[in-house]
């Protein structure tokens, strides 16, 4: 079985029957919908009745199965028993491999992929092969950067969701994030996980666009809303559960004074940030998230996100790992065009190569040599070539 899994409305609907098409013979179930729901419990082997049309497996397309309160044991016996005979797409907006903790385990029986929302890397179509990024990471793409330039202003204006991106409006983006965040806080949130608070969820989601770019204090938070430490701790982790957010942990081998508690948070919805450098920072991670989790899930990794800052409050936005080793520093900075005082303090201590990208302009230098090369650059342009 493949579970295919993701924020909802990424399009993960709309890939599963892409890729029916390319089978002879498939079946689509919907938990949402109340037909197909009947149809499941009255006969839990239903799909059996698809006909084969030649010697393929059928293809079965399990959609918000996750609903179901005994998914787990549902699929491992239908896998159990069909799997010579049947192929299973499973899909949802929820973690698949998370919800309803009690079952019996599904391990060995799925590989488990990810959809994201929309990258100027998958959209600018200059991706280049992993293995030419990892040999040289300050390579930069071909000088055609205008289409880069309106891709990338487009992505943080009305994100990178397909519904929003491809109307391309504003005002289309608040009415669809106004009902997105209403459907997956009071129906996705509120149906499948037991909080007992949902306005101090919603609340504190209404708080977390403005502590994008900073390590975040879940003891600050608690103390904001008048609840316990574990209480918010528990509501973020389910934020990030439903791919509301995103957080990244710091780095710590071999930096002075590092910090090693307090990760940073994301969000997948990157116009909700009003901050100018913030939401530039937070669409740099969407990129950077989006790379690192599919180089893992397609067997490349492993590879890790991290961001680096001392007990000095001295900070680069994000570092890249492969085999728990650094390999490039980035930094975020609306218009800077030489490197940061950080960046160049961490790369001495790294001796690794470092990014350093802008929000505007169209031109890149580059400084140093060796191991501690920098390059200055559009980030439309350098997360283009992203993998």
């Amino acid at each position: 079985m493949v579970f295919l899994a993701g924020p909802r409305q990424a399009g993960k609907t709309t890939f599963a029957k892409a890729c029916a098409s390319t089978f002879s013979n498939t079946l689509y179930f919907n938990w949402d919908i109340a037909s197909h729901k009947a149809m499941l419990v009255r006969n839990p082997t239903f799909f059996t009745e698809l006909a084969r049309r030649d010697d393929s497996a059928p293809l079965v397309i399990l959609d918000e199965i996750h609903k179901y309160a005994r998914w787990k044991n549902y699929l491992k016996g239908v896998y159990d028993e069909f799997h010579e005979s049947h192929r299973f797409l499973v899909s949802g907006s929820g973690r698949l491999d998370l919800f309803q903790r009690g079952g019996d385990s599904l391990a060995g029986r799925y590989l488990l992929m990810h959809l994201w929302p929309l990258t100027v890397a998958e959209l600018g179509g200059r991706q280049q092969e992993l293995s030419s990024f990892t040999d040289d990471p300050l390579a930069m793409p071909d000088a055609r950067s205008g289409d880069l330039d309106d891709i990338w202003r487009r992505l943080q204006t009305v994100s990178g969701f397909p519904e929003p991106y491809l109307t391309n409006k504003a005002a289309s983006w608040r009415r669809w994030s106004d009902t997105y965040g209403r459907q997956v806080l009071r129906e996705d949130i509120r149906d499948l996980v037991a909080l007992n608070n949902m306005q101090g969820v919603e609340t504190l989601f209404a708080l977390l666009p403005f502590r994008v770019g900073s390590p975040l204090s879940t003891n600050a938070l608690a103390e904001e809303l008048k609840v316990a430490f574990n209480t918010v701790k528990s509501w973020l982790d389910v934020m990030e559960r439903f791919f509301l957010v995103f957080r990244i942990p710091p780095w710590t081998a071999s930096i002075s004074r590092a910090i090693r508690k307090e990760r940073k948070l994301y969000l997948f919805n990157v116009p909700l940030i009003e901050e100018p450098g913030a939401r530039f920072e937070n669409a740099v991670a969407v990129e950077l998230f989006r790379a690192v989790t599919q180089w893992n899930e397609s067997g490349r990794g492993p590879f890790a996100l991290h961001f680096v800052r001392n007990k000095d409050k001295e900070e680069v936005d994000f570092l890249l790992a492969h085999k728990n080793r650094p390999f490039l520093l980035i930094e975020c900075k609306v218009s800077d065009d030489r490197p940061s005082r950080a960046l160049r303090r961490f790369q001495d201590q790294l001796d690794i190569p470092a990014v350093q990208l802008v929000n505007e302009g169209t031109g890149y230098r580059r400084f140093g040599s060796g191991r501690q090369r920098t390059l200055v650059a559009p980030a439309s342009r350098w997360l283009a070539g992203l993998p």
